[in-house]
């Protein structure tokens, strides 16, 4: 049996209500899908140890900290099964806060927050793509975050 089949209704229902608030306490909770505290605590350690609830923490709006500008690069390496090599240089760059190994045109599609373009321009420059194996780089900057939301839980069918 996969995960997906090992959550039930509640579990999506929590799920719903705790991906929208995680501070809410579990009492709330609780009270909101008619079960006990006791009941919500031990189906959300149950669902953290799954796997399905990873993290919990706050979200740092990183332009009131100075990085006004959101960029997406697209990046291309000399051999796909190079990007086992080139993660570990990413990992070095605080700046970048996610790496995702890609089909398409780019091998690797990272995103990074930079203070401004000249901040931006000095990642890339002495970088990223100076990183061995990066042949090429394509950057999109994010002019504004239209969206950004949660997955709809109790629509989804998982099981």
């Amino acid at each position: 049996m996969d995960t997906a089949e090992k959550i039930d209704k509640l579990d999506r229902r929590i799920l719903s209500i705790i991906s929208k608030n995680a501070r809410i306490p579990f009492k709330d909770v609780a009270d909101d899908c008619g079960v006990s505290r006791a009941a919500i605590h031990q189906r959300v350690q149950r669902m953290v140890e799954m796997g399905v609830v990873i993290g919990s923490g706050f979200h740092v709006n990183p332009t009131l900290l100075g990085y006004k500008t959101c960029t997406y690069i697209g990046v291309k390496l000399e051999r796909g099964s190079m990007y086992k090599d080139v993660v570990p240089e990413f990992e070095k760059i605080p700046e970048i806060v996610e790496c995702h190994f890609t089909t398409g045109p780019y091998t690797m599609l990272v995103k990074l927050y930079a203070r401004d373009n000249e901040h931006l321009m000095e990642l890339l420059n002495t970088k990223i793509q100076e990183i061995e194996g990066v042949m090429a780089t394509e950057t999109l900057i994010s002019l504004r975050q239209s969206l950004n939301r949660v997955i709809p839980v109790e629509r989804l069918n998982l099981g």
